[in-house]
């Protein structure tokens, strides 16, 4: 099974002719891959469950992560096909995974464009209100950084709930060299793609 997972993502990795263009689809993939194993190791009671306050459920905040890379791929690259957003009132862990997946795929062929040379994305456009940025690593910086967010609000909130993770998982979240071959880099960080 195992194998089947890493030929499906490199089917979904596009090609790209700089190393900088396949070090962020590698780096973004990886990324992706946290949000799953996140979904996949939480408590189901967990998804639903209504923090105090006014804060967003967990399947608020994976709806979120997902829709927000819709936007980015429908303002930075409208000519890539935009995934459907999700409904976080109906959203279900399985239906989440898949709709992360279909968005980390979007995004790595946008990066690849942008940061690989020659593609058709060559600003970075946030959202509507937001100043359009050039292509860059600054770019794939950002992306990153929001959905790293919203990851610690997501192990906070189940530990907060009384579902935290286990601690293989939170351990395996910073093994980095094993999400890389995961996601079809057999080589690690820092190996030559």
């Amino acid at each position: 099974m195992h194998r089947d997972k890493v030929r499906s993502q490199q089917a979904l990795t596009p090609f790209v002719p700089t190393q900088l263009g396949q070090v962020a689809v590698q780096i973004f993939a990886a990324n992706d891959r946290l949000n799953q194993i996140l979904i996949e190791h939480l408590d189901p009671t967990a998804w639903r469950a209504k923090p105090p306050g006014k804060v967003r459920t967990i399947a608020a905040i994976f709806t979120h992560i997902h829709n927000v890379r819709t936007k980015w791929v429908r303002l930075t690259a409208p000519h890539l096909k935009v995934p459907r957003q999700l409904q976080r009132a109906h959203c279900t862990p399985k239906q989440a995974r898949a709709g992360l997946a279909e968005s980390a795929a979007r995004c790595a062929e946008m990066l690849a464009e942008a940061l690989g040379g020659g593609g058709r994305a060559r600003k970075f456009v946030r959202d509507g209100w937001a100043k359009p940025w050039p292509a860059g690593p600054e770019m794939l910086c950002y992306m990153i950084s929001h959905e790293a967010h919203h990851r610690g609000q997501v192990l906070m909130l189940a530990h907060q709930l009384g579902f935290p993770l286990p601690n293989k998982v939170m351990y395996g979240l910073w093994n980095w060299e094993k999400l890389w071959k995961e996601c079809g880099a057999p080589g690690g960080p820092g190996d030559d793609c």
